[in-house]
């Protein structure tokens, strides 16, 4: 009796090994992670069983309000299929952008979207992509200096330069207008876009004496030129960038009206890149006792500045729905996954090639019509602004 009891006791300690070493594993055979999520940056949604990460969507930083937004309808638009899909935040780095690639590639990505940092640095990114049989869209920023780009879904970053210069063309009268140019980031392809629209529009105005410029010799000397070369572009872009960044750009917006004469202000009409920017650059405007009147323009709806619309400083926004950017692109992912050939209206020159793309609708929007571009369209709750009329 010892003896059996001694075997089964035997045999209840081998099977109990066993268990101890054996992993649990996901129904492809490898290990299972317990759905968690690696890295603070990482957004994943539900999806099917299946293991890995069908697409991949790197984004650069998670400080402006816009890719926030952009963060937010892509999880809305995530939501409703059936694909993996895991967002990762380039935190304004290139070196993290090309890990968050390198990560997603480990993780068997079949699409990549992408929404570059740096448009020329991101190349060697999206080229392991492609290497690595995975299909890259560029999002909203084209990549240049490479062929590895499939697809880019973008807004029409032109014509968003050209409604800015309208605007401010729309709004002036007379002759001697002061004139203040700023524009986005020169490692930025769509800040050479947006500059060249809006001289599609001003430089008829400043040949003809309507706008006169005040902080830009580069501009000066490129004034009657209606079509300015890249590298005349990058020149005007070099002096008056603000890289995208808030503080940058107020502190440039504060050397130009130090450095300015009284007789330089007055009624100024001031091209700023973006919401973020233009917020800047309005504030030292409204705060100089020689500026009597502005108009300023800006691009995104940032919360932040459609209030400063509302409270009347800052002049105007362009919309750019990125419910609609996000869901373009999300399904072009799908299609590509799907075997099909993403329906395209446009091509962008990415210095190597013509990429095919989609391009999203813009409205311009001011006090006027907030209510109308952004309430009644769902896009923002009511609630979130004072003074709305």
């Amino acid at each position: 009796m010892k003896k059996i009891i001694a075997m089964l006791l035997c045999l209840c300690l081998v099977f109990s090994l066993a268990a101890c070493g054996k992993k649990d594993t996901g129904s492809d055979g490898n290990t299972a992670n317990n759905g968690a999520t690696t890295g603070a940056e990482a957004t994943k949604a539900p999806a099917k069983d299946k293991g890995g990460v069908d697409v991949g969507i790197v984004l650069p930083t998670k400080d402006e309000p816009r890719w926030l937004q952009d963060q937010a309808r892509f999880e809305d638009v995530i939501s409703s299929t059936d694909y993996t899909v895991e967002v990762l935040f380039s935190q304004g780095s290139s070196a993290n952008e090309k890990t968050n690639v390198e990560t997603l590639i480990a993780k068997g990505i079949k699409v990549l979207i992408i929404c570059a940092q740096d448009a020329a640095a991101a190349a060697a990114a999206v080229e392991e992509a492609k290497d690595a049989g995975v299909v890259v869209i560029s999002y909203d920023r084209l990549i240049t200096d490479t062929d590895a780009i499939d697809y880019y879904v973008t807004f029409d970053s032109v014509a968003v330069g050209e409604a800015m210069g309208k605007y401010l063309v729309d709004n002036a009268t007379g002759t001697g207008n002061p004139l203040y140019l700023y524009a986005g980031a020169a490692t930025d392809n769509n800040a050479f876009l947006f500059f060249e629209g809006a001289w599609n529009i001003l430089q008829p105005k400043i040949a003809d004496g309507t706008f006169v410029i005040k902080n830009s010799s580069e501009a000066i000397a490129a004034q009657d030129k209606a079509t300015l070369t890249r590298d005349e572009q990058s020149a005007i872009i070099g002096q008056v960038t603000t890289n995208w960044d808030f503080n940058e750009a107020k502190s440039k917006a504060e050397a130009h009206l130090t450095s300015a004469k009284a007789a330089d202000k007055g009624k100024c009409y001031i091209l700023a890149p973006n919401d973020g920017t233009s917020r800047s650059i309005a504030d030292v405007f409204a705060a100089d006792a020689d500026v009597t009147e502005y108009f300023i323009t800006g691009q995104d709806a940032e919360v932040a500045s459609v209030q400063y619309i509302i409270d009347g400083k800052q002049s105007m926004t362009v919309f750019k729905d990125t419910r609609t950017l996000a869901a373009d692109a999300m399904n072009m992912a799908i299609e590509v996954i799907e075997g099909k050939t993403p329906a395209t209206d446009a091509t962008y020159n990415n210095l190597v090639k013509d990429v095919p793309s989609k391009q999203t609708a813009t409205v311009v929007v001011t006090k006027d019509n907030v209510k109308s571009a952004l309430i009644d369209s769902g896009y923002y709750d009511a609630s979130e602004f004072t003074g709305l009329k």
